[in-house]
């Protein structure tokens, strides 16, 4: 009987062992995944920027939910409008160590067939997204003078900067100077963030467009004082204007047809999901969950909009990962709008109307 006992007892441990090596996520001790790890978040822009400033308002909440607290570290890489860094993540090891932090510019390209897109939206994993939506406002500086639209329509050349071809800052620039008729407007590009404030500061370029928690974080000051004049604005969603811009005109009363205000209307959906978070295709399902939950759990805590605030001016407004997956199963792919679209998100003229 003796025999017996430690017989079974000898198979039970040998079980054991077995199932530790079979599930090392469900060790004896149950040490978290993350324990002791560090995760490299590649953040799709330049140090300094919204994007990077709502990085590190999450990232403290991110590592304070993930079982284990791992050390997280952002890595900035600038370009094609978040595009480089999501082909990054695209091909990156799917084992939760790596993920990215990109603009709307995620979604835009695939959608538009942008060059150097090289990821499929269906294929990646989201996380969530910090923002549903942040309303676009259209300003110049007041050194130009044009500090009303019938002054802005009557000029000729305004030169207006933008980071890239295809950035949400250059779309929404082009779609302002389309739908208001201005006279041949140069769209200047190669810039930062905060390079292209500069550069109004300084009478290199006349106009610009950005969002309007980015001007309130950032423009503050020269916003008070006048140096700048908000012509114009992009609700996001549709008639959603940030209170301190409920002045001036939503840009899709200046539409003359269903095209032209289905145009604005794909703009917007683009930009729902503000700052979209991303896995590598193949990421385990127990390691999205871990995140997906660090994340929503992130988002609940009472802590998080008020630090938020301190560095972007304005309120959270975040979808999770499932939500965000429902955004881009709907995209609106209308092959006219879309064809008109593309037309203003590349280089070269505008359209005629």
């Amino acid at each position: 009987m003796r025999f017996k006992i430690k017989l079974f007892s000898a198979w039970v441990f040998t079980v054991g062992i077995g199932s530790v090596w079979l599930f090392p996520g469900h060790s004896l001790s149950q040490t978290p995944f993350y324990q002791g790890k560090t995760i490299t978040v590649i953040r799709g822009g330049s140090p300094g920027g919204s994007g990077d400033l709502q990085a590190r308002a999450l990232l403290p909440y991110l590592k304070k939910y993930i079982p284990g607290e791992p050390t997280l570290i952002i890595e900035n890489m600038p370009g094609a409008a978040g595009r480089k860094a999501a082909n990054f993540i695209f091909t990156a090891k799917p084992d939760g160590l790596t993920f990215g932090a990109v603009g709307a510019g995620l979604v835009i390209g695939p959608i538009l067939g942008l060059p150097g897109t090289n990821y499929s939206l269906d294929k990646l994993i989201y996380l969530g997204s910090t923002e549903s939506g942040d309303p676009y406002v259209f300003f110049t500086h007041k050194s130009t003078k044009l500090d009303s639209l019938e002054k802005l329509r009557a000029a000729s050349g305004i030169r207006i900067g933008a980071q890239t071809v295809s950035h949400p800052n250059y779309v929404s620039g082009r779609i302002v100077a389309y739908l208001l008729g201005l006279k041949d407007p140069k769209f200047v590009v190669g810039y930062s963030g905060p390079e292209i404030d500069v550069a109004l500061a300084r009478g290199e370029v006349d106009a610009r467009a950005n969002t309007s928690d980015t001007i309130l974080q950032r423009n503050r000051e020269q916003l008070e004082k006048g140096e700048i004049q908000i012509l114009t604005t992009i609700t996001i969603p549709k008639g959603r204007f940030h209170p301190r811009f409920a002045n001036v005109p939503d840009l899709d009363s200046f539409a003359r047809n269903e095209k032209e205000r289905q145009l604005v209307n794909l703009f917007r959906t683009f930009l729902y999901p503000r700052w979209p978070y991303i896995l590598p295709p193949g990421t385990p399902p127990e390691i999205v969950k871990i995140l997906r939950d660090a994340m929503d759990n992130a988002f609940k805590d009472p802590a998080f909009p008020k630090d938020y605030k301190k560095l972007m001016a304005g309120d959270p407004s975040p979808l999770s990962g499932s939500e965000m997956e429902t955004v881009i199963r709907e995209l609106p792919r209308d092959p006219e709008t879309v064809g008109l679209y593309k037309k203003i998100a590349e280089h070269g003229p505008l359209p005629p109307r």
